[in-house]
């Protein structure tokens, strides 16, 4: 019996998708929800499995062509595979172990790479789901089996090969050669490019700053990170905090989580904050929905979830749709200042810097403090520049006593 294997149905935003890479060529064996080929829009990563077991008999669709919903991309006769192979054959068992286990893109490319069996590592993520953190743990417990390599004379000089790119990661030949390579962007590169072009475009955008001695959020974070960390198995950082500061602040200038849709202003009664998440594939930003009934510990766990399925090229439509207000954090990089770019069709960003200690003046002394740069970009047409400043100012007090966030003051 054929099967089809058929691009899954997109969302009404996203017209089509690039099929990147076949997991699978044709001939091969292929299991039951075992992962055959990517493809990228430009938002996520879709992994597409088989419908059924059997024998994957002919691909229509090679990497890079354009895909819609619902096309055809290769069929599969469906079969018993199991009577393909002998019972006593421990290695198809084994094979067909490794095959059930669930793996994104990015650890599957790892796990072939280092040629091992996912079925002896132990899986951290969801539902015993193997992360990449999981397979680079256990590479490094791995101890080094190959012998030293033994020198040899160097080659005679050979001509320049040609570059080839993979993945965002160029080959090319010595800098002196003086190279160049032309290569098209990612579709979630294009995107990005697209809709910050729409915000210095289409907004009238302005940059405000302030700056925030962390000393109370570092003391109060060292003095119970531990006993937090052992009640709610999540480390505390300062993100849940500016997420805190935050929410306060928008509720105090409802404007600041407002957006602008022609000639009408959208007002939100709900939080819901968009978290920048830096990946090998570019900048996303999903979506920390209703953000002001979570309590800290809810903040740093869902935080945490997006982190590693942005690694895992996991995340969803649904973590990236929407939101009301981002927060971004260049300081993670070492940034010092910035003035970060609208997310149309939000009207302001909150940007995070890095934390440096600083001469201050406090009660007429010159003290040293953790002291940290906030900026706050936003569409001028909908925020007046008093509104932004006392944003700002409201953050800052927030996390300066942070007696605000817990009494609610």
């Amino acid at each position: 019996m054929s099967i089809e294997v058929l691009v899954p149905v997109l969302p009404e935003s996203v017209a089509d998708a690039t099929l990147i890479t076949w997991h699978k060529q044709a001939g091969d064996t292929v299991n039951k929800n075992e992962s055959l080929v990517d493809l990228e829009t430009d938002k996520v990563t879709l992994e597409v499995t088989a419908p059924e077991a059997g024998v994957l008999r002919q691909i229509l669709k090679d990497s890079g062509d354009i895909v819609t919903s619902g096309e055809l991309l290769a069929i599969i006769d469906a079969q018993d595979v199991q009577a393909a192979a002998p019972a006593t054959d421990v290695k198809s068992a084994v094979e067909h172990k490794e095959a059930d286990i669930p793996l994104s893109p990015s650890v599957r490319r790892l796990v072939n790479e280092n040629d091992l069996n996912p079925a002896e590592i132990t899986g951290t993520g969801k539902s015993g789901r193997l992360t990449k953190v999981d397979v680079m743990e256990h590479l490094n417990k791995q101890p080094a089996e190959k012998p030293a390599p033994v020198a040899t004379p160097a080659p005679a000089p050979a001509e320049p090969k040609t570059e080839t790119f993979k993945h965002n990661e160029l080959t090319l030949p010595p800098a002196s050669l003086r190279p160049e390579q032309r290569v098209p962007m990612t579709r979630l590169r294009a995107k990005i490019a697209e809709r910050l072009l729409q915000a210095q475009q289409n907004a009238a955008m302005l940059t405000t700053f302030n700056e925030v001695n962390m000393q109370a959020v570092m003391d109060l974070r060292n003095q119970y990170k531990n006993r937090f960390e052992q009640k709610h198995n999540i480390k505390l950082g300062f993100m849940s905090f500016f997420v805190k500061a935050s929410i306060e602040a928008l509720k105090k200038f409802p404007a600041i989580n407002a957006s602008i849709d022609e000639t009408d202003i959208i007002y939100h009664g709900y939080y819901d904050l968009g978290i920048a998440v830096s990946t090998p594939r570019g900048l996303i930003v999903p979506v920390l929905r209703d953000a002001d009934q979570l309590d800290f510990a809810g903040i740093e766990k869902t935080i945490s979830d997006f982190g590693g399925k942005a690694r895992d090229n996991t995340l969803t439509y649904d973590d990236l749709k929407g939101g009301t207000f981002t927060i971004t954090n260049g300081g993670v990089f070492g940034s010092m200042l910035s003035t970060p770019i609208l997310n149309p069709p939000q009207c302001a960003i909150l940007g995070m810097h890095a934390i440096k200690e600083r001469a201050v003046v406090e009660n007429g002394q010159i003290v040293i403090r953790p002291i940290m740069y906030l900026a706050l970009s936003y569409d001028h047409r909908l925020v007046d520049g008093r509104e932004a400043v006392q944003f700002l100012v409201t953050i800052k007090e927030c996390l300066e006593s942070p007696a605000h966030l817990l009494l609610n003051i």
